[in-house]
């Protein structure tokens, strides 16, 4: 295990010790708090919306998700017939929202120049009586390319429930992301209530057709696609610039949706864009729409990553 501080900045920061990982023009910073992506930029462009590192991550930027993504309706779920209530973290909506690490710092397993490993526990409580760990392992690629392996470790006597995910924001340096054209591969939109909880899903037809790219500046989205399309064992979300510029969400065949959030109200952007790769959907405690189950003493992992073409 290498020390720390080969990678870590020691000036004390909102979102904890700042990882800087570099290889060729590729650079990501990594916080501390969230396991959380604060910015990566491939030959001295901006591929994510960043933050300073003095502010907590604004619409979760780059944070990771565990042990559930997106939210829960009312915080509330069944267990062997009891009802489980979890601490309403989306007041406004009154959901249980982006699980249980949001706002814990991770112990750092290793840390070098091309790659950061992070860790933190999330401990039995009033609902999610489970002791499980969740681990983040960042990396930069031979092509420059960033790739992010979530995993999941059951230290329960039970079987545990989760669905992993990831909130980063994807923009192309100072190009106008209003201006960029949106392709997300999904067939199925599913479709939610004004709680964000999905009721239903829909074939991804005409204005919620992504499939063949739409200009984000004339979206107004914030929903979930599934039935991907996964060609070499990864499917793609693509921002693309008139200029034939480039960037991409990866996820592999164990996130089988993308949520996507176009936002007008991300600190100094017109427009921001979340593309989130999940295990699963909202509400998959109640609904249990892929909904996965971790036995005892078993790992789940899944991967995603950005690529670019500039």
């Amino acid at each position: 295990m290498s020390a720390p501080s080969t990678a870590a900045t020691r000036r004390p920061a909102a979102t904890g010790r700042q990882f800087r990982i570099e290889r060729g023009g590729s650079t990501a910073v990594v916080t501390e708090l969230a396991a959380g992506l604060r910015s990566f930029e491939v030959d001295g462009v901006l591929v994510t919306e960043t933050y300073g590192d003095g502010e907590i991550s604004p619409g979760a930027a780059g944070i990771t998700l565990a042990p559930w993504a997106n939210r829960i309706e009312a915080g509330r779920w069944t267990l062997d017939g009891k009802t489980q209530q979890l601490d309403l973290t989306e007041p406004s909506r009154g959901n249980a929202s982006h699980g249980l690490l949001r706002n814990t710092g991770y112990a750092v397993l290793e840390a070098e120049a091309e790659s950061v490993s992070l860790e933190a526990a999330v401990f039995p409580q009033h609902g999610y009586p489970f002791l499980v760990r969740h681990r983040v392992d960042y990396r930069i690629d031979d092509d420059g390319g960033l790739r992010v392996r979530q995993s999941l470790a059951n230290d329960s006597s039970r079987a545990a429930p989760f669905v992993l995910g990831a909130h980063p924001y994807l923009r192309l340096g100072d190009v106008d992301t209003a201006e960029l054209t949106l392709t997300v591969s999904g067939r199925t939109r599913l479709v939610a209530d004004e709680r964000l909880i999905p009721r239903s899903s829909v074939p991804a037809e005409g204005e919620s057709d992504l499939s063949g790219g739409r200009v984000v500046g004339e979206l107004d989205v914030d929903a979930s696609y599934t039935d991907l399309h996964f060609a070499d064992g990864a499917a793609r979300a693509t921002l693309s610039a008139a200029d034939g510029r480039s960037v991409w969400l990866w996820q592999d065949e164990s996130c089988r949706y993308t949520h996507v959030f176009v936002t007008r109200t991300f600190p100094g952007r017109a427009v921001a864009v979340a593309l989130e790769p999940q295990t699963g959907p909202a509400n998959a405690f109640n609904s249990g729409q892929d909904l996965r189950w971790l036995e005892p003493g078993a790992e789940f992992s899944m991967e995603w990553g950005i690529g670019t073409a500039l």
